[in-house]
């Protein structure tokens, strides 16, 4: 596997899962990830997210695409959708492999909810096939093991963080039971096959970002830059996603959410209303500041997107 080559230009990325239509809480991610890879001049993807078709809504991929254009947020080049990026997959798995980075596991999620420690989010594998799968017992997933890896980076919004990754999460999975490979190695794979500089997206990912950090590393691939948005919650604290609150963004009338997203990410508000979204944007970029986004990790947004 060889690395795309790391271009000067800033190059950002917005990613979703097409298991359901765009609500408000991606809309943030979309908005800002875009905004910052514009206003720095440089060039902003869409990837796809789809490995899990079980989760994927029929349909759900092309309206996504349909509302980013709705709002203004016109990408570069061909939109990548990760069912077809496999055979990469397998072959940064193989390279792990062969340097004794991964080993096979024959735990089923309740043994290891049963043994395990409970981390930040969830329980932590204990390391019962680490030495090798107990006799009769068959493979099922592949993990990574983590070693005594500690893993500190200088995120553009949240500040400094730093994990210990064996006591916060464990040896991790990068193939599932199922076969599907884990989000973990698909998203650094791409990111470096794509040439991503900046990755720009909620702070849900926050501490899965050592993990991509630690595969970076062993796979002798770039690190780009995080910066790691607030996320938008409903009233009971729940990320949207996970909420009735969670409605589709209206692509009829684009122009109201964009400027609630603009708002949410403390951004300034324009002195008048813009007539449309292209002079939305044409004021946008030209006033885009990262250091204006909030600190906080949750805000609510219920209130934005009642309709």
């Amino acid at each position: 596997m060889t690395p795309s080559r790391r271009s000067s230009r800033r190059l950002g990325r917005f990613a979703p899962s097409p298991t359901g239509p765009l609500h408000f809480g991606s809309l943030v991610a979309a908005v800002g990830s875009f905004a910052d890879a514009r206003a720095g001049g440089g060039a902003w993807l869409v990837r796809m997210e789809d490995l899990d078709r079980t989760r994927e809504l029929p349909g759900a991929a092309d309206a996504i695409l349909r509302t980013l254009e709705a709002f203004g947020l016109h990408w570069d080049g061909a939109v990548l959708y990760q069912r077809t990026r496999t055979d990469a997959y397998a072959a940064a798995l193989a390279r792990l492999g062969a340097l004794g980075f991964t080993y096979s596991c024959g735990c089923s999620r309740r043994e290891i909810a049963l043994g395990g420690r409970t981390g930040p989010e969830g329980p932590i594998y204990p390391g019962t096939c680490r030495g090798g799968l107990p006799p009769g017992r068959p493979p099922r997933s592949i993990r990574l093991r983590v070693g005594d890896a500690r893993i500190g980076f200088a995120d553009q919004v949240q500040g400094p963080q730093f994990q210990d990754l064996a006591a916060a999460v464990g040896d991790f999975v990068l193939r599932r039971a199922d076969g599907i490979h884990a989000y973990q190695l698909a998203v650094v794979v791409d990111d470096a096959e794509q040439g991503v500089t900046d990755v720009v997206r909620g702070a849900d990912l926050l501490l899965s970002t050592p993990r991509q950090i630690l595969l970076q590393r062993r796979l002798g691939l770039p690190q780009p830059t995080y910066a790691h948005l607030p996320l938008a919650v409903d009233a009971a604290g729940r990320k949207l996603s996970k909420s009735h609150a969670a409605l589709p963004v209206d692509a009829r009338d684009p122009l109201p959410a964009l400027l609630r997203a603009w708002r949410f990410l403390g951004q300034p508000k324009p002195p008048e209303r813009p007539g449309d979204v292209a002079g939305f944007w044409m004021w946008a970029l030209a006033n885009w500041n990262r250091a204006r986004v909030p600190t906080c990790a949750n805000r609510p947004g219920a209130d934005v997107i009642r309709p």
